[in-house]
């Protein structure tokens, strides 16, 4: 089964006010190119269903003898209806689009100079958030502000999801930097913080990896720095822990250009000129 609560939440309420409602989806389905509807009858319309959460619209199809894959395809026959009915269609994308405008997690985002693309991945999220964000196809924060706020005000979430919202919704930067790569006083994202981030998981080698390829223009920097006679401690000390900047320092070492902390090699001892004349005779005895 390949659909999720999110997308079944948002064609049942974008359906709720099409003229198709009441129309048989067996009737829906003959009209596109995909897979027919399974249960005839005038009856078996979109309004038996529309009101239905998600668990509650694969129970009943259970009971018709529908295995639960069959709401994938009536989100899918919901959703292409809908693009044929274009009036209703395009009203449903501007309401969609004033939605988000209106969101204050987004205009919070903006406000602090995080960009929306970056990737939940990249987050010192807590395992169960993160699993919980890969189930609903949530990729990135602004993704992440939308969903949130289109949830009911009756579900009720914890962990680092709820320390995520909250701290999104009243702009505080200490719960932030719990949970993201930002710098208390500073707007955006850090390379620095990415990396301490990172070095706290078991896979810290690989999520540093991808974080370099994020904030590449942060490490070109640091590079152009270093080849100028900087040091890569001094990016860290933001940080304010020795021990973590370190230790964070020593990860996003092996991915510069010009790695800092390796000895020079040993420079060849001068070769001694030869003497000559009554001098070199005389030292030669």
């Amino acid at each position: 089964m390949k659909a999720t609560a999110k997308e079944w939440n948002e064609v049942r309420s974008a359906f709720a006010t099409s003229i198709m409602v009441d129309t048989a989806i067996n009737s829906l389905a003959q009209n596109l190119d995909g897979p027919e509807w399974p249960i005839k009858g005038k009856e078996e319309t979109p309004a038996k269903y529309i009101d239905l959460t998600f668990d509650e619209a694969v129970e009943l199809l259970q009971l018709k003898g529908q295995k639960p894959e069959k709401l994938d395809d009536l989100i899918g026959i919901l959703r292409e209806t809908l693009a044929f009915d274009s009036p209703f269609g395009e009203m449903v994308e501007q309401a969609q689009a004033a939605a988000e405008r209106d969101n204050p997690l987004l205009k919070n985002l903006a406000k602090l100079g995080i960009p929306e693309n970056f990737p939940i991945t990249l987050t010192a999220l807590d395992a169960g958030t993160l699993e919980f964000c890969k189930l609903e196809k949530l990729h990135t924060l602004g993704e992440f502000a939308v969903f949130a706020q289109g949830m009911s005000q009756t579900v009720i979430v914890g962990g680092d999801f709820k320390k995520l919202l909250n701290a999104l919704s009243h702009v505080d930067e200490a719960a932030l930097a719990e949970v993201l790569p930002y710098r208390r006083g500073q707007k955006g994202l850090h390379l620095a913080e990415a990396v301490a981030h990172c070095s706290r998981g078991s896979d810290a080698a690989a999520r540093v990896e991808t974080a370099t390829t994020w904030f590449h223009t942060e490490l070109a920097g640091i590079e152009t720095d270093l080849a100028a006679g900087g040091t890569l401690e001094r990016h860290f000390v933001s940080l304010g822990n020795p021990a973590l900047e370190r230790k964070a320092a020593d990860l996003l070492r092996p991915h510069l250009r010009a790695r800092p902390g390796k000895a020079a090699p040993a420079a060849a001892a001068p070769v001694e000129k030869k003497k000559s004349g009554f001098f070199g005779w005389f030292s030669r005895k």
